[in-house]
């Protein structure tokens, strides 16, 4: 009978190490796209801010026909 401890081990920090280096790639790319500055939020808001057009269609129940 085989012991087969060790390789589970193995692969499991193996698969961690694995796992910490993509994370850490992704996190060092995003860092150098921007994704972290100062506006980095300027888009959440400019996706719930409402069109000109849009506000005064809500007053009236018509909406508007899709493009």
């Amino acid at each position: 009978m085989s012991d087969y401890t060790y390789p589970s081990i193995f692969f499991s920090y193996f698969l961690f190490f694995l796992l910490a280096v993509g994370a850490a790639y992704f996190f060092f790319r995003s860092l150098k796209d921007g994704y972290m500055g100062p506006h980095s939020e300027d888009p959440k808001y400019r996706m719930l801010e409402d069109d000109p057009a849009d506000v005064d269609l809500e007053h009236t129940g018509a909406h508007a026909p899709r493009r």
